[in-house]
Formats: C-alpha cells, structure tokens, sequence
C-alpha cells in the first residue's frame, strides 16, 4: 500500500487541485453518507495521481475548487461512478470533461460483478482490504485503518485503468466502452419533478380517483420538507402512512391517530400536513400528473417481444456481455413499439439492433438449429 497525505488546509488542497489539473490521468472516489439527510453528506475525496494519493477533508475544506482539475483535459478515473458524479454535480457543479469507470469497462470484458476488489486481484494480482466498507466517514480523527482503506479505493486505478483499456483493445471493444461511460457522464441528474415524486411509491397501482391526487400532494409535500430540513424523505412521513393517507384522507388532527404506521403524537407538521390532503382531495382532474401507461397494443406484440428477447440473450452470450448490458426488456420493447431505445444507437445498434428491426418489420426470422436460435433472413416478394 503506497503512503498517502490526509489534506484539511484549504491552500494545501488548491495546489493539489492545481497538480490534478496539469495531469494526464488522476483517481477519484469519495466517501459519503446520505442515511441521515436529504443530500448525501461528502466526508471524504481520495485523489491519486503518479506521484501521490491525497485523502481530503471534506468537512474541513470547501471541495468546489475540484471543479478545475474537473474541466481540465486530465482523465478522471473511476469505479462504479454513478454516485459519485451525483456528488461532483452537487458540491463543484459539475462532472469530469474526461472520464473512465473500471466497472463499466470490466462489463465488456465479460465481467458480470465487476467489484474493485475482484478486478485488481484479477488484473494486477493485488489483495484489497475491505473491512472499513461500513466505516463510520464523519468521524474525526479517522482510524489508520479507515485511511488506508480509503486509499485503496485509489491506489491502483490507474494500473487498472491501462490494464483494462489493453484487454478492450484487443477484444476490439474500447469504444463500446467509452460510449457506455460517456452516457453515464452526461446523464441528466436534475430533481425530479416534484407533482410525479409519488410515481415512485409500490403502491400508486391500488389509488384511484381522489386518491391519487392526494398522494400527489402528500409526496410534493413531503420532500419541500425533507429538503428543508436535510433528512431523508421517508423519516418525515413513510410510505405506508403516505398511501394509507391517500386512500382515507385525514381531516383532523384526531382522524391521524388512527392511520396505520404514523405516530401522531411525535409528529410536529399536523397542521401542513393536513393542508397537503385537503390541496391532494381539491385537486382538478387537469392538474393531476398521471404515470405513463402501457400501451394500448402491448397483448398483441408481447410475442414479438419474446423472440427479440431470445435473439438478444443469445447475443449477449455469443459476445460474453451480460444480457443486462446489452439490452433489457424496456430497452426491446421501445424498439418493438417504434420508440427511442438504446437498441437503436451506437455499439448496440450494430451487435443486435438490426438483426431486432428486421425480426419487428418482417423482413427476418428465427430458426432453430440444434440447440441454437439462427436469423432467417427472408427475400422481399
């Protein structure tokens, strides 16, 4: 394990920040909590380049100037970096101009649970250890063993990095990597609408009429007030209680105590709360954000579907891709009912995105041959 420096002087971070930028190739990951507030709290940026591995104090230091070392040219490397983009956009406002992510890169290389560990033990016969996984980021001072896990977390990404674009060079296989990366870099990571927050909840299928506009409310509601009191949404008012109030809605403060899953007595919102059912109960049909439906024509295509799904899973094997990252079944049938999919783009179109098109329009077929699906390209009459 490389030495690394703990980083809480703000001076000491912009020269680090200035050293990134001037890189070609730097490591990132970060350590964060978001059990106890509405947004997930930084409490630790690992950096590593070259020369050094820095663990910054992001209770200590303002982490927005990273946003430089962000907009250079420098590669940022990452693994698994969906949520730590989510940070990046939050405290510095933006993403890396250049990225690479281990995890998406090891997919295409037939991985199908690509974990950091598994990956530098496989590529660079090195052993990491995992046990500060569930450490507790905003203690000060950190245990060594919480720092030096956290440098790990680091430490070979860049060896991994060149390991990793050598093996999808030579599976000819790069820039389907890069295209997928480059997805998740621009991915829209803006808030919700708040009026279809309620869309999420298991239970939206059972309200109807009135109801749903109570829930509509009631969810809108609630997250205004996580927000305003950075919790997480669900410790304001469950889900449980949510529907349960959207299917019998509370007119007064006695009405609540007989909800189920709602502690009245410790609730201190009653009066805005019943304000949100009373808006939720008035709402006009108009104004009510319905989920998309299925449409209408799904029974009769649900086998074509099937016979794209075949193809696709049979594809994804002769190629060593896990089904999931070629396609999934949303991404099939958009294709199928003549709507935008992945399928229709880039590395996709080409390893299956044809072959599913000439399947939907006719102008193929499947054959079995053995114990294999085959496509029987039809003449035209």
């Amino acid at each position: 394990m490389p030495d690394f420096k703990w980083i809480s002087d703000p001076v000491e971070f912009e020269e680090l920040v200035d050293e990134l930028a001037r890189a070609d190739a730097y490591a990132l990951d970060t350590e964060f909590h978001r059990e106890r507030t509405y947004l997930p709290e930084l409490a630790v940026v690992q950096l590593a380049t070259r020369e050094r591995i820095a663990l910054v104090d992001a209770l200590a230091v303002d982490v927005g100037p990273l946003r430089r070392a962000l907009e250079s040219e420098a590669l940022c490397i990452m693994h698994a970096g969906s949520q730590d983009l989510e940070i990046l956009d939050l405290v510095c406002g933006t993403v890396p101009k250049r990225m690479f992510d281990t995890q998406v890169a090891a997919l295409f290389c037939g991985y199908r649970t690509s974990s950091l560990g598994k990956l530098v033990e496989g590529f660079l016969g090195v052993q990491l250890d995992k046990s500060a996984q569930l450490s507790d980021w905003t203690r000060r001072p950190l245990p060594e063993a919480d720092l030096r896990y956290a440098a790990s977390d680091v430490a070979h990404l860049l060896d991994l990095r060149a390991a990793l674009a050598s093996r999808l060079e030579e599976r000819e296989r790069l820039q389907w990597a890069q295209e997928e990366i480059e997805e998740q870099r621009i991915k829209d990571r803006s808030s919700a609408d708040p009026d279809t927050l309620w869309w999420k909840l298991r239970g939206k299928t059972k309200l109807g009429g009135k109801a749903r506009g109570v829930a509509q409310e009631l969810a809108k509601w609630r997250d205004e007030t996580a927000r305003k009191q950075n919790r997480p949404a669900r410790t304001v008012l469950s889900d449980m209680a949510l529907l349960a109030l959207s299917q019998r809605p509370a007119r007064t403060a006695e009405q609540l105590r007989a909800v189920r899953n709602f502690d009245s007595r410790r609730f201190k919102h009653t009066g805005e709360l019943l304000a949100a059912i009373r808006r939720g109960s008035e709402l006009a049909p108009s104004a009510l954000r319905r989920p998309p439906q299925k449409p209408e024509n799904m029974p009769s295509v649900e086998g074509v579907i099937a016979l794209c799904l075949a193809w696709l899973s049979q594809r994804a094997a002769q190629e060593d891709l896990d089904t999931s990252v070629l396609g999934t079944r949303d991404d099939v049938t958009r294709l199928v009912l003549r709507q935008p999919s992945r399928l229709s783009s880039g590395w996709r179109d080409s390893l299956v995105g044809c072959d599913l098109r000439s399947i939907i329009e006719g102008m193929a077929a499947l054959g079995v041959n053995g114990t294999e699906l085959e496509l029987v390209h039809r003449v035209p009459s």
